[in-house]
């Protein structure tokens, strides 16, 4: 009898090191005050900064379940612009995911850091494609997690993908709540939507009924948020001037669909593709031996002519 995804993220948690504690720095960069952590420094590795994804949230959505990449390497983790602990900008209801994606820029050149690899995990994989583009000379390699696609092509469908995945009061939760509502920046509609839908982005129920988001209510990312998907959006130019070495990992049963790591992949010049099967948006926790070893393996793979 196989293994409960349950039982597969406890044997795994069992076997690694205890989460190291992370150092929280407030950073100035873009006329705004950033809230970063880091891990203890590794020497001779590259740093890695991880961008998490939810629009609202902090990174306490990557953390601690990316700790397992911290014993080769510091990771930098923030929290984006008015989310978290970090500062909001003036103009909250402009706020546009493209600004982001400049804060980490910006970011990488107040911290000192000449070169990092970047990590970026749903939403927060837009946000590293986007910097990664314009900032070629700074990332090294990127990692693509269950990344959005380079088109909002796929946002349409989403809803209702969701819930043909949930049942019961779960299901119910979702199906009150009409999408058209998200393209109104209400934090608080934003909010609820990303607690209602959580469960379906798990191939595993059991393992879903485990997490929960927090409640959280920025009116920056739901700003941001909104923009996206009322106006939609097209990276392909962007992506297509990614000029680092980029892993697109995504889970086979994600409801944010797999095909989206192909349309990637066909854009990016060095790019590779892994699916993961019996993993959803969360592949860390549902396959984490699969995915650390693969992102692992890539990031420490030897440059070409090393």
């Amino acid at each position: 009898m196989s293994a409960s995804a349950r039982d597969r993220l406890v044997t795994f948690k069992q076997s690694q090191p205890r989460a190291p504690r992370l150092t929280r720095r407030t950073v100035e960069a873009r006329g705004l005050s950033f809230a970063v952590f880091v891990s203890p420094e590794v020497e001779g590795a590259t740093p890695l900064l991880c961008i998490n994804g939810g629009m609202l949230y902090s990174h306490a959505l990557l953390w601690p379940a990316l700790a397992p990449l911290a014993a080769n390497r510091q990771l930098i983790l923030y929290d984006q612009r008015g989310r978290g602990a970090s500062q909001a900008p003036p103009a909250v209801r402009a706020s546009r995911i493209e600004f982001d994606a400049g804060d980490a820029i910006a970011m990488r050149e107040a911290l000192g850091i000449a070169r990092w690899d970047v990590l970026g995990h749903s939403w927060g994989g837009g946000i590293a494609m986007l910097a990664a583009a314009r900032d070629a000379i700074g990332v090294r390699r990127l990692v693509l997690a269950d990344a959005v696609g380079p088109t909002s092509s796929w946002i349409p469908f989403l809803h209702a993908d969701a819930l043909a995945r949930l049942t019961g009061v779960e299901r119910e939760a979702l199906a009150a709540i009409d999408p058209r509502m998200l393209h109104s920046d209400d934090p608080a509609v934003h909010g609820e939507y990303s607690r209602a839908i959580y469960p379906a982005y798990f191939a595993d129920h059991e393992l879903a009924a485990m997490f929960r988001p927090p409640r959280e209510a920025s009116a920056t990312g739901a700003a941001t948020a909104s923009r996206l998907r009322r106006d939609g959006y097209d990276w392909r130019d962007a992506v297509r001037a990614i000029a680092a070495r980029t892993l697109v990992v995504h889970g086979a049963q994600d409801v944010i669909p797999s095909r989206l790591a192909g349309e990637i992949c066909a854009l990016v010049p060095r790019a590779s593709e892994l699916i993961i099967e019996g993993a959803g948006h969360m592949p860390f926790f549902e396959r984490p031996e699969e995915f650390f070893a693969a992102v692992r393996g890539f990031l420490e793979a030897p440059d070409a002519g090393s």
